[in-house]
């Protein structure tokens, strides 16, 4: 067969419908896009960390990115940060916000969300959690065992060195001189002088790895691992028993919801605390997505989730159960 003969009206009439296509259509519509530009959340955005202190709520992008909202999580607006990554948050006592980037710096804003400033610091090398204590001073903890601390809101820093080539994930002043920080291989340290002075404790089991931990008291505290293990102290991380999680994923963040432990993780899993036991909490139109952060809204019966894929969304817990 000759080919050639085919191959010439083909192209014709593909000339001839380009011809009339760009004779009777209009240029392509933009706008869809524009308005996807502008929206506060992005689908590129995902949410490695969340905080609120009753009146506003702060939302820590990958991307270098906050999100905050004035009306419990109903709007947002966005304010880029720069090269950043934020992978830690958390509510000072003034209610001020203070989160940790990964590229070793440290952002406050004030109460409203607004007024973002970094400092930097040399070490630890790879921060990866950040707290308060109650006289408003920071702390940074991560690689290498490393906590350091800031009395002049990071102009200067103070490192302890506990020695040990570990990583510290969690870090809590649970009260004026109590405090604990939790890392890999089990550890365990604590101070009760208010963080002049750290000493190891009593280590988690078989060399856990916490991905989350929770203190209510300088005695009782909770903390998540791989495979959505969890384990429980009520004498200060002296000893550990493990607890039932039905549930049945691991939970990337911890934290109290109406005075009860929550916690959010694999599969858009809201977890709460019933008895001894780790249970779901059914909401509507769960999505298939992890959760990476939770925190609660205060006097709200709410908690906002986030994740990948510009998932950020408030989940009622007041007539949820169990499920």
């Amino acid at each position: 067969m000759n080919t050639r003969r085919f191959q010439a009206p083909l192209a014709a009439c593909l000339a001839i419908a380009g011809v009339g296509l760009s004779a009777c259509s209009a240029g392509p519509d933009m706008s869809a896009i524009e308005a996807e530009r502008t929206r506060p959340v992005q689908r590129y955005d995902t949410t490695q960390a969340l905080a609120a202190n009753g009146k506003t709520v702060v939302a820590a992008s990958q991307a270098g990115v906050v999100l905050v909202s004035a009306d419990q999580g109903k709007t947002w607006r966005r304010e880029t940060l720069g090269p950043a990554s934020l992978i830690g948050i958390t509510v000072c006592p003034d209610g001020s916000f203070l989160g940790v980037d990964f590229y070793r710096k440290v952002w406050s804003a004030g109460a409203d969300g607004s007024g973002w400033k970094s400092a930097t610091l040399d070490k630890p090398r790879v921060p990866l959690t950040v707290a308060c204590d109650r006289q408003g001073g920071w702390w940074v903890a991560g690689t290498r065992s490393m906590i350091a601390h800031s009395t002049d809101r990071g102009a200067s820093w103070t490192v302890t060195d506990m020695g040990e080539d570990a990583q510290i994930t969690g870090l809590q002043f649970v009260s004026d001189n109590f405090a604990i920080a939790t890392g890999e291989f089990g550890m365990v340290l604590v101070s009760e002088d208010g963080g002049a002075n750290w000493a190891a404790r009593g280590a988690m089991p078989d060399e856990f790895y916490p991905y989350a931990a929770l203190f209510t008291s300088p005695e009782e505290g909770f903390v998540s691992g791989i495979a959505g293990q969890m384990l429980h102290t009520t004498d200060g991380g002296l000893t550990w028993e493990k607890q039932a999680n039905a549930a049945d994923v691991p939970l990337y963040r911890l934290f109290m919801h109406d005075g009860v432990p929550h916690g959010v993780g694999a599969d858009g899993v809201l977890a709460r605390l019933e008895g001894d036991t780790w249970r779901s909490v059914a909401y509507p139109d769960p999505i298939p997505a992890f959760f990476a952060a939770g925190t609660s809204l205060p006097g709200q019966s709410a908690i906002v989730a986030g994740g990948p894929g510009g998932l950020l969304r408030v989940i009622g817990t007041k007539s949820a159960s169990g499920g």
